[in-house]
C-alpha cells in the first residue's frame, strides 16, 4: 500500500505539533511543573527540572520547530516505505 508522503507529514507534523501546543498551554496556566513532576514521581524518579516562565515567542518557535522535524521524517519515511513497496 502506497501513501502520500504530503499528507503523512502533515500529519505527522501537526499531531506531534498539537502536543507541544498542549504543553506550552500548561506552562501557560502553570500546571507544567506539578504535572511533570507527578509524572516522573510515577517512574519512581525525582523532578530535576523547573519550568521557565511562558513566552509565548518561544512557544511559537516550539511548535514550530516540533511541526517542520515531524513534517520532514514523516515525509521521508513515506517516501522510504512507497520505495519498499515497489518491489511486491
Amino acid at each position: 500500500m502506497k501513501f502520500n508522503p504530503l499528507q503523512v507529514g502533515i500529519y505527522t507534523g501537526l499531531l506531534l505539533a498539537s502536543l507541544h501546543a498542549i504543553w506550552a498551554f500548561l506552562v501557560l496556566v502553570g500546571i507544567a511543573g506539578p504535572l511533570m513532576s507527578f509524572v516522573l514521581g510515577l517512574h519512581f524518579l525525582n523532578n530535576p527540572y523547573t519550568v521557565k516562565p511562558f513566552s509565548f515567542g518561544n512557544a511559537l518557535m516550539l511548535v514550530v520547530f516540533v511541526f517542520v522535524v515531524w513534517f520532514v521524517l514523516g515525509y521521508v519515511a513515506t517516501v522510504c516505505w512507497n520505495k519498499m513497496q515497489k518491489g511486491k
